[in-house]
């Protein structure tokens, strides 16, 4: 990092902190008691500060990574301090918890986009703090920060496993990743991802020297083609069958191998994923769900997704494959008539904003659900579109890592969504600076909003007296 962009960028995280604290402060201020999942998770953190390790609250359905990390940070500052009393272990105290983990967010989201953009040298310094600035106050990651949830710590520990991965120290990334499993099991997944990494860049050296021999055939390269993806398929199994390529594979990801093995013999002693309360978390195949995921990412990147010349080169691909794109609009208006479900909470819960979302577009009209399906395919192809830059196999990777991850979920809950958004992100290539500062101001406006609606527009339910707030 040179000189001047180590100042941007301590100047850029100085900034965004500040800002977050202007904004923890008038959060405390209006909303001082639990609220929302609070009501289970402080009370079962500030158990655990008092020593009442074997309390659990049968409502909580994730491990307790969160309540654990935070009586290690809390105790040992109430001690150096002089704090005694019930400011240890208050609701602002294990609040601001999330506060560094956003600020540790932000940091490993520069070194990853710094990672990952490496060989790009176009790239100035000043983009990549502003990516990374973007990325950290990326709306529904953002506004848990000043809520005492699993999402801020979650996030924290996937991105380090991820970072370690790609710098080679699986050892480590496997420890972080059982760090990010203990705040949220469904990070298992990434941990997974981490692994596909490591088999993507072996099969991708395979796969050229494989094209390399067949030139004189003229095999393509090219990505994208529904020719070109069944002999990458083909080519895939044959190198999974090879016992010596498992055995090099194998040797490679064995930290992750045996933390995947260790999530299995949980769910088997556990009975299954969900600790807690597991009537309202029941997995299901909610292929749906992907659509869901697709139009939530073109909403938060449509400068690099929803552009003019996009629709052009969708509109051309239409024109050059309509067969293929018949077949996908036939499966997906399947997908959708079978596949579709309602949580309860989905619609009896007015405080998020998947309520309104439900009720102002998906029951207007049963054929509304259907007629989305033009929308969720340009959404997808121009999602696929931006990864090409990546290669064939770590795009096969994270497309079933993104299926494992949101498909089983029967609640849509944006806050689902974060972690596959955020590897998506920091995987595209960058914009030019316009676009940047375009999504930039939209992420700004977009918590804005959000956070004056949180702040100032409460109401109140009939049958109680709590005030009630909206929020993602």
């Amino acid at each position: 990092m040179e000189r001047a962009e180590a100042y941007g960028f301590s100047g850029a995280m100085s900034g965004s902190f500040l800002l977050s604290c202007l904004l923890f402060a008038a959060v405390s201020r209006r909303q001082r008691g639990p609220y929302m999942d609070e009501v289970f998770h402080v009370p079962q953190a500030q158990a655990y500060c008092h020593g009442r390790f074997l309390q659990w609250d049968p409502m909580i359905t994730t491990l307790p990574g969160l309540y654990l990390l935070s009586v290690g940070v809390v105790k040992p500052a109430a001690w150096l301090l002089g704090w005694t009393g019930s400011v240890v272990c208050s609701v602002g105290m294990l609040r601001f918890i999330n506060l560094l983990f956003s600020a540790g967010n932000f940091y490993l989201l520069y070194l990853l986009l710094f990672k990952i953009h490496q060989k790009n040298k176009a790239v100035s310094g000043f983009q990549r703090i502003l990516s990374a600035l973007t990325l950290a106050m990326f709306p529904t990651l953002y506004f848990f920060t000043f809520l005492y949830y699993t999402d801020p710590g979650s996030v924290f520990f996937t991105l380090f496993s991820y970072l370690m991965c790609l710098y080679g120290n699986h050892k480590t990334s496997a420890l972080l990743g059982f760090c990010g499993f203990m705040f949220r099991q469904t990070n298992i997944v990434w941990t997974v991802f981490c692994a596909g990494n490591v088999v993507a860049e072996k099969l991708n050296e395979a796969w050229k020297i494989e094209l390399q021999k067949k030139r004189d055939e003229k095999i393509s390269s090219r990505k994208g083609s529904f020719s070109d993806l069944t002999r990458v398929l083909k080519f895939l199994v044959e190198y999974l069958l090879s016992p010596k390529n498992l055995v090099t594979l194998t040797a490679l990801t064995w930290p992750y191998i045996i933390l995947v093995s260790l999530f299995f013999v949980f769910v088997f002693v556990n009975g299954g994923i969900v600790v807690g309360d597991r009537s309202s978390h029941e997995a299901c195949l909610h292929f749906p769900q992907l659509f869901y995921f697709l139009s939530f990412t073109v909403f938060f990147s449509f400068p690099h997704l929803l552009t003019p010349s996009k629709i052009r080169k969708f509109l051309l691909s239409l024109q050059k494959h309509p067969v293929q794109y018949s077949l996908i609009t036939v499966i997906s208006l399947f997908l959708i008539w079978k596949f579709t479900y309602v949580h309860k909470y989905l619609l009896a819960d007015n405080r998020h904003y998947t309520f309104y979302v439900w009720r102002k577009v998906f029951q207007r009209h049963e054929l509304v659900k259907y007629l989305l399906v033009p929308f969720y395919i340009f959404a997808g192809w121009s999602f696929a579109d931006t990864l090409k830059s990546k290669s064939i196999f770590w795009i096969l990777m994270y497309f079933v890592c993104l299926l494992a991850v949101t498909v089983p979920q029967k609640l849509l809950e944006f806050r689902y969504f974060i972690l596959p958004f955020l590897i998506y992100r920091l995987n595209i290539p960058y914009l030019s600076l316009y676009r940047q500062l375009l999504e930039l101001a939209f992420y700004i406006l977009v918590n804005a909003v959000t956070f004056y609606l949180f702040l100032n527009r409460t109401f109140q339910w009939e049958n109680s007296d709590e005030v009630q707030r909206f929020m993602w």
